[in-house]
């Protein structure tokens, strides 16, 4: 048997993690086993599902790189296939109409369970087992003519050849209805794994009242593509040793649903923020390149291409996110930066700080070259000469150049912003807080 699974999303504009997730996991299961991934946009909704939040979907999973074995199916190209169904179970006493709300609103087509206990074998739960005195029928068929997510799905289902249905633990109780419905139509019932939720610290379900929820948002905020859906595969999921940062064909070589988790998953944006960073640091140059330069653009930013090259050299290692970048970088291209205030208080104005920027004033200039070499030697020498603690000099001039007290290695950041800019800054300095 060729395993075939599918993602089966609602699309409403934006795309929760949780739902990609199952998405990636789905993806992975099927790699792994050479099979099929499927999609299938149940778009039977039709004020929610607009060719907008369709294509918001497509391009979701074409940032996550989940390419699909087959065309999309569109299930509101399936409503006469979902009817004759269930005229069929009409016709074999399967199903039964009724005014459900008693209204006289129409008829609804009402699916009647057999009356069998039911259980299933749970790719990840394990066993799990409902007793038919807890089974109620349910409708299939709306009074308006349109069929119901229950009827909908299984049929879909039945048509791509799904044989592995791996969706959230919220489907557990759809799934003792479904597996009656796969019976009743005389279907292969698939296999089902559910995934446990996506939780905030509180262990309820992930939302955007947590913060960062949909992928549009991580996407906004600078995260990339690979490490979200390395970070996601992880949220649930191990590969049975202590590896985070992995390839796709890692994962996919390694993705087990036996070693899938029961239990929620919690979100931890510390963890994606560290993971996106290691991720960037293995970027190919030219990508980076063209992220830091998009961000120069979209904060207005001009700059010689050249001395650009040399900024981005020495946050290279720093970006966490792309979103990073400008905020990092302000103060290379701007002269009129903000001072951290608290950096301001604790290591400018203190006692003696005025003349020892004064000193190391008359030191950059003196020096025959302006480089990171001799910078790094000059300053090196002056701290043991004066006694001053190491800290005591160099704090001020970081802060004196750039207005923050972190950043890179203070003598390339030097060297790059030159010797006339960091005389001048220092000036600034001496004049705006210390004198």
């Amino acid at each position: 048997m060729k395993v075939r699974t599918r993602f089966a999303p609602s699309p409403t504009g934006n795309v929760h993690i949780g739902n990609m997730r199952a998405a990636i996991y789905n993806w992975l299961f099927a790699r792994h086993h050479g099979g099929d991934f499927l999609l299938r946009v149940e778009d039977t909704d039709r004020e929610r599902s607009t060719p907008e939040a369709i294509q918001t979907l497509l391009d979701a999973m074409a940032w996550f790189k989940l390419d699909v074995d087959e065309e999309p199916l569109y299930q509101s190209t399936r409503m006469e296939a979902h009817l004759e169904a269930a005229e069929l179970l009409l016709s074999k006493g399967m199903a039964y109409k009724e005014d459900k709300g008693g209204k006289g609103q129409g008829e609804c087509i009402i699916f009647k369970m057999p009356g069998n206990d039911t259980s299933f074998e749970d790719g990840i739960k394990g066993t799990l087992s409902k007793a038919a005195e807890n089974m109620q029928d349910f409708v299939i068929v709306r009074s308006n003519g349109t069929p119901v997510f229950h009827l909908a799905n299984v049929l879909d289902d039945i048509e791509q050849g799904v044989t592995h249905v791996i969706r959230g633990d919220d489907h557990i109780e759809n799934t003792y209805r479904h597996i009656a419905l796969y019976q009743a139509l005389g279907a292969d019932v698939p296999n089902f794994a559910h995934l446990p939720m996506i939780v905030n610290a509180q262990g309820k379900p992930y939302s955007k009242r947590d913060g960062d929820a949909f992928v549009g948002d991580f996407r906004e905020k600078g995260f990339l593509g690979d490490a979200l859906f390395n970070y996601l595969a992880l949220l649930g999921w191990s590969p049975g040793d202590d590896r985070e940062v992995m390839t796709r064909d890692e994962m996919v070589e390694a993705f087990e649903l036996a070693r899938c988790q029961s239990s929620a998953a919690q979100v931890d944006l510390r963890k994606l923020t560290w993971m996106n960073g290691e991720y960037m640091l293995k970027l190919p140059l030219e990508d980076f390149e063209a992220a830091f330069f998009q961000e120069l653009e979209k904060a207005g930013i001009e700059a010689d291409p050249e001395y650009a090259k040399q900024v981005f050299g020495l946050i290279r290692e720093r970006v966490k996110t792309v979103a990073d970048i400008a905020p990092m970088i302000g103060y290379f291209f701007n002269d009129d930066y903000e001072y951290d205030p608290k950096a301001v208080r604790k290591k400018l104005q203190k006692d003696g700080v005025a003349d020892t920027l004064a000193q190391v004033k008359g030191i950059f200039e003196s020096l025959e070259t302006f480089d990171e070499a001799g910078t790094d030697k000059a300053l090196h020498n002056f701290v043991e000469s004066s006694g001053l603690g190491f800290g005591a000099v160099m704090a001020p001039v970081r802060i004196a150049v750039s207005g923050v007290q972190s950043g890179p290695d203070l003598f390339p950041l030097l060297a790059v912003l030159g010797r006339d800019r960091v005389l001048e800054r220092i000036c600034r300095t001496i004049e705006q807080f210390l004198s």
